[in-house]
């Protein structure tokens, strides 16, 4: 349970002020839809970050000992570091082509996941837990706890978030995982 709860709590975070938050704002906008773009969040999310555990889980059975020890923890901290630094939409296009909502949100969902910390966040907490399927529940409930306020409220919450101080409250949780990784 440990392993869902961290993953859950991390995620959820890591993902205020996260592009893939902002992405949600704008398909609310855009669409005016909330029950398909939230279906498409939930099925992007469990797709990459079923993906990115089993990347995780396969690192953690490759690598064993000090090794796996060291990478992570410098993987959680490089996270932290990366909490730190507001992400923007950079997708102008978004939602032009004449695809519907759910179809639109999954696809955009899954892509800007990629590569994105809450997706390399997921990597190593599989690493971390041999729990793989508790951690992408985890994250996957994460992703929904940040992002379907965002697409059920819209941007009138958004702008009334202290994006500053979640920021450093998401890079303190991926230090102190950085930390517990390191000295355990």
């Amino acid at each position: 349970m440990e392993s869902f709860f961290v993953s859950t709590g991390i995620v959820a975070l890591a993902e205020i002020g996260d592009k893939t938050q902002l992405l949600a704002l704008v398909l609310a906008a855009r669409f005016r839809r909330p029950w398909p773009i939230i279906w498409g969040i939930l099925f992007a999310t469990l797709l990459n970050h079923a993906a990115a555990a089993a990347v995780g889980a396969w690192a953690g059975d490759l690598l064993e000992g000090p090794a796996l020890r060291w990478i992570l923890g410098l993987s959680f901290f490089a996270v932290a570091l990366w909490a730190l630094i507001p992400d923007t939409l950079d997708d102008e296009n978004l939602g032009r082509r004449k695809a519907g909502a759910f179809l639109t949100t999954l696809v955009s969902f899954f892509l800007v996941e990629i590569g994105d910390k809450t997706q390399i966040a997921t990597v190593a907490l599989a690493a971390t837990y041999e729990a793989t399927v508790a951690v992408v529940l985890g994250t996957t409930l994460g992703m929904m706890i940040a992002n379907v306020p965002a697409v059920l409220i819209g941007d009138r919450a958004a702008t009334r978030l202290p994006l500053k101080l979640i920021r450093g409250f998401a890079a303190t949780a991926f230090a102190a995982l950085g930390l517990f990784v390191l000295l355990a």
